[in-house]
């Protein structure tokens, strides 16, 4: 899911959708409602962000949508 999210409405950006995540916890102003789970989405986000830049790639390419 965070995957998607980031590749449709962060255009492929992990600082974009952890900047906004942020932005909610601090209660400033955000654009999307994610999950609940921010600060867990944010530690995911990291994992993935490491595992592309490791293998140079863009795990959003690998996302088919309907």
């Amino acid at each position: 899911m965070l995957i998607v999210l980031k590749r449709e409405l962060y255009e492929r950006s992990w600082a974009d959708m952890s900047e906004d995540l942020n932005a909610r916890l601090e209660g400033r102003p955000y654009i999307f409602k994610l999950v609940n789970r921010i600060s867990d989405d944010l530690e995911r986000i990291g994992r993935l962000r490491e595992f592309e830049e490791q293998h140079g790639v863009d795990l959003s390419d690998y996302v088919e949508l309907p």
